[in-house]
C-alpha cells in the first residue's frame, strides 16, 4: 500500500474472529494472502547491531538497557562509524540484505545524528537497505535521516494501548505514534511491531495488530518479538512463555491484517523449534534477523538458519511486496 491510498479499517472483534478460526482455515487464508503479494519461498535476512548499548533513562519494563534496572548490561558510547561499517560488511557476507542499527536513547542529540547519518550513508554504499532505531525523533531529525538515505525507521508500539501503561510510564503510546507520524511524513518507511509474553492477554496482542493495521498506511515492516527472560526487569515477575500455536496464530493475523507488510520473526526466535518457525513461515512470516545476538539477547547462528531454510526448500532474498 502506498502513502495516500485508503487503508483497510479493522475492528477488534473482526480480528479476534480471524484469530480464532479453525487452524486449517486460518493457515489457508494467511497463505492465500501471502501468495498474493510475496514469493512464499523467499525469506528476507536482516542483521541488527547495537551501536550504543545501555544507559537508557526510560523505564520500559522488558528492557535490559534501562538504567533503572540491574540487568548486568554495561553502558557503552556510540560506536565509531568505521567499526559499524565493518560489522555491516560482515553481515552482508553472511547473507543479510538489510542492516539495522539500534541505539539505547530516549531520543538522540543532534550531534549524535551526524554520526548516525554517516553510518547510514556507508551501509547504503555497501548495497544494503538501512534501518535505525534511536528512540523518539523530531521532524528536523527525521529530515536529516531522510537526507542520508535512510530506508526504514524502527519504533515499536510494543503492545496494545490498553496494556501499555503496565510496562512503560516514561513515555506514552501517543509519543510513539507521534514519532511514527514524523517518520512517515519525512518519507521514510516505517518498521513497527511489538512484544508478546509480557503478561498481556490475547486481546492485547490482537489490539496491538489492529492498531498497527490502522496506521495510514500500515508499517512496511512488522517485527514480532517474544520476550526473552531478563533478570532484573519488572516483566520478569509477570512474563510467561508464549504458546507456539498462539504465536503462529498471531503471525497469521498480522499477515491477513497487513497483506503488503514484511512480517519478521525477531527476538525470541532462538527459543523456537524448527517446526514452530516453519509454521510461522507458512502463516506469512517472511523475514528473520540473522547473527549471534540481537542487541543484548541471543539469536540462532547463521549456519542454523541456512540449514533450516535448506531443509524447508526455501531461500534467502531481498523481498519486495508485489503490486498485485
Amino acid at each position: 500500500m502506498q502513502a495516500g491510498q485508503p487503508c483497510r479499517s479493522w475492528e477488534k472483534d473482526e480480528a479476534k474472529a480471524i484469530y480464532d478460526l479453525p487452524w486449517p482455515e486460518l493457515m489457508f487464508r494467511a497463505q492465500t494472502v501471502h501468495r498474493q503479494h510475496f514469493d512464499p519461498a523467499e525469506i528476507e535476512q536482516a542483521s541488527l547491531l547495537s551501536i550504543k548499548t545501555g544507559g537508557c533513562p526510560e523505564d520500559c519494563g522488558y528492557c535490559s538497557q534501562s538504567t533503572r534496572y540491574d540487568t548486568g548490561v554495561t553502558a557503552t558510547k556510540l560506536m565509531q562509524v568505521e567499526r559499524v561499517l565493518a560489522e555491516a560488511e560482515r553481515a552482508r557476507a553472511g547473507g543479510a540484505t538489510r542492516f539495522c542499527m539500534g541505539a539505547a536513547w530516549r531520543s538522540p542529540k543532534d550531534r549524535d545524528i551526524d554520526k548516525v547519518c554517516a553510518m547510514i550513508e556507508g551501509v547504503r554504499a555497501l548495497g544494503m537497505e538501512t534501518c535505525v532505531t534511536l528512540g523518539m525523533l523530531s521532524s528536523a531529525q527525521v529530515e536529516r535521516l531522510a537526507g542520508a538515505g535512510l530506508d526504514y525507521y524502527n519504533h515499536n508500539v510494543d503492545t496494545s494501548p490498553e496494556f501499555y501503561s503496565e510496562i512503560i510510564t516514561t513515555r506514552t503510546m501517543d509519543d510513539r505514534l507521534e514519532t511514527l507520524a514524523h517518520v512517515r511524513e519525512g518519507g521514510i518507511k516505517v518498521c513497527s511491531g511489538g512484544i508478546v509474553g509480557m503478561g498481556e492477554t490475547i486481546a492485547d496482542r490482537i489490539g496491538m495488530l489492529v492498531l498497527l493495521a490502522g496506521l495510514d498506511p500500515p508499517p512496511e515492516s512488522v517485527p514480532l518479538n517474544m520476550w526473552n527472560e531478563i533478570q532484573g526487569t519488572p516483566v520478569m515477575d509477570k512474563g510467561e512463555p508464549v504458546d507456539p500455536i498462539a504465536f503462529v496464530r498471531l503471525v497469521a493475523l498480522a499477515r491477513i491484517l497487513m497483506p503488503r507488510s514484511v512480517v519478521r520473526l525477531s527476538a525470541g526466535r532462538h527459543a523456537m523449534s524448527d517446526e514452530t518457525q516453519a509454521l510461522c513461515f507458512l502463516a506469512g512470516a517472511n523475514s528473520i534477523f540473522t547473527g549471534d545476538t540481537l542487541l543484548t539477547t541471543g539469536n540462532p547462528q547463521r549456519r542454523q538458519d541456512a540449514a533450516l531454510l535448506a531443509k524447508l526448500g526455501m531461500r534467502a532474498g531481498a523481498i519486495q511486496a508485489s503490486s498485485r
